[in-house]
């Protein structure tokens, strides 16, 4: 099945807010960026020095959604479907 295209206003929020997110794995703390910033992105989570990923480690695609728990470009994980025992996502979506 092919995935739905991202909507004009999804795109119009990240062009307000940032192109891309990063989140800490850990304790799920979330930043969003713009594209020409990335480089200035810190290694590790302001909060709790965990992990903080902004790109896909199967396929290094940029992360859109703060909620994402699969790569939009190839379906690999990018971190658990739950965080401090709740679901990220709904069901369904």
């Amino acid at each position: 099945m092919a995935k739905p295209k991202r909507n004009w206003i999804q795109e119009e929020r990240r062009k307000t807010l940032g192109d891309w997110v990063a989140f800490c794995l850990r304790c799920g703390f979330t930043l969003r960026f713009f594209e020409e910033s990335e480089a200035e992105l810190p290694a590790a989570c302001p909060q709790c020095e965990g992990l903080l990923r902004h790109r896909c480690p199967a396929c290094s695609a940029p992360i859109a959604s703060a909620f994402a728990v699969e790569c939009e470009e190839c379906d690999a994980q990018l971190r658990p479907a739950e965080l401090f025992g709740s679901p990220i996502r709904k069901p369904g979506r």
